[in-house]
């Protein structure tokens, strides 16, 4: 069984037991987080789509860790005019344990 959340706008696919990437979300580590927004649950022969969310369905997750990508480097210029911009970004993200499809 499996199901597609979203989680600060962005989806995802989730089964009891998998660890996803997300974008930073400010949870101590260790602690339960419950998410409402299921788009759709996925069983053996059989497939719910929400409306735009599936009542009664919730993930329960667990926040495993906080961390940062790698750098990504950004760059722009004009050409001959002498003038270079570069810069580094490192997004934040939360890895969450799934442990639960409840409601199904």
């Amino acid at each position: 069984m499996y199901v597609l959340v979203e989680i600060k706008g962005k989806q995802y696919r989730a089964e009891p037991g998998s660890v996803l990437k997300v974008d930073r979300i400010p949870e101590e580590k260790g602690a339960a987080v419950e998410w409402n927004s299921v788009l759709l649950v996925g069983k053996e022969g059989e497939t719910s789509v929400g409306t735009p969310y599936v009542p009664g369905v919730t993930l329960k997750t667990r926040v495993e860790d906080h961390g940062r990508d790698k750098k990504i480097i950004g760059f722009k210029y004009k050409k001959r005019k002498n003038y270079r911009k570069r810069w580094g970004h490192r997004q934040p993200y939360t890895l969450l344990k799934v442990e639960e499809i409840a409601g199904v």
